[in-house]
């Protein structure tokens, strides 16, 4: 059965800060200083710009900027610092914990081998300026991100859906979001496709990937038994034997009546 609906106001806030969760340390920084490839594409970009933070993990520079300065920004990278690729560019949802999306533009510059990741937040509804005219390869990026976040992007010259259908209701991948989607999500392709006059007949579509039905023998797997495919359904163990009836030489034959299952690492 569909897990009961359930509103999601809060729903992040109260599950995923808590100290239930371990939270792995975060990987060191270093100055921008210590490299002077980075040093000098910094120090060009601060004569045009008001950089919030910059410093260098993983091997590239991390540059934190205002929002607004997104093109001008990603211009003076193509032009004037020769990152000729725009590798990747999506969001991160910290609205539960300070009301901003997290966007980032990933760099790469194939004559210097350098990379460079342009970071701003933006508030929920505030709007994000494309940047196609820059980089052609953000058009279905800023499309997905549109999609998948609710990101509101000003200038795309076709900015609708890309994945979802282009009624389906909220972004799937918000925190907020839950997993299995909602009660939408469950008559969606029955009303679609059949129409809703047929819900009582098909009923709601099973969207948990982890349920499995020991008495069905078409569609999942089976507990404790097998039985071939379409069978009727048994409920009797499997026996399993893993040796041969006359055993292996110096090795004691397993008998699975004999295993045992260790309640943690020794």
């Amino acid at each position: 059965m569909m897990r009961q609906y359930k509103e999601k106001e809060n729903v992040q806030k109260k599950p995923y800060y808590s100290d239930r969760f371990w939270v792995a340390p975060q990987v060191p920084k270093f100055d921008v200083q210590s490299d002077t490839v980075f040093a000098q594409d910094l120090a060009v970009l601060k004569e045009k710009f008001e950089i919030v933070d910059a410093y260098i993990q993983q091997g590239q520079m991390i540059v934190y900027i205002n929002s607004n300065d997104n093109v001008d920004v990603l211009t003076t990278l193509r032009d004037e610092l020769s990152y000729n690729f725009l590798s990747e560019h999506s969001a991160i949802d910290w609205l539960a914990k300070r009301g901003e999306f997290e966007i980032f533009y990933q760099m790469l510059s194939t004559g210097k081998r350098k990379r460079i990741r342009i970071k701003c937040f933006i508030k929920e509804r505030e709007t994000l300026k494309s940047v196609t005219g820059v980089y052609k390869s953000a058009d279905w990026a800023e499309r997905e991100m549109y999609d998948m976040f609710g990101v509101i992007i000003s200038g795309h010259h076709y900015m609708k859906r890309l994945l979802m259908p282009d009624d389906w209701y909220d972004h799937p991948l918000r925190k907020t979001y839950p997993l299995h989607g909602d009660e939408a999500a469950q008559w969606y392709e029955i009303d679609k496709i059949f129409g809703k006059e047929y819900r009582d007949i098909i009923g709601p579509e099973e969207r948990d990937a982890a349920r499995i039905d020991v008495d069905d023998t078409h569609r999942f797997s089976h507990i404790h038994h097998e039985v071939p495919f379409g069978a009727p359904v048994s409920h009797e163990k499997t026996a399993t034997d893993y040796q041969e009836e006359g055993g292996v030489f110096i090795v004691k034959k397993l008998k699975k009546e004999d295993a045992k299952i260790l309640k943690e690492r020794p």
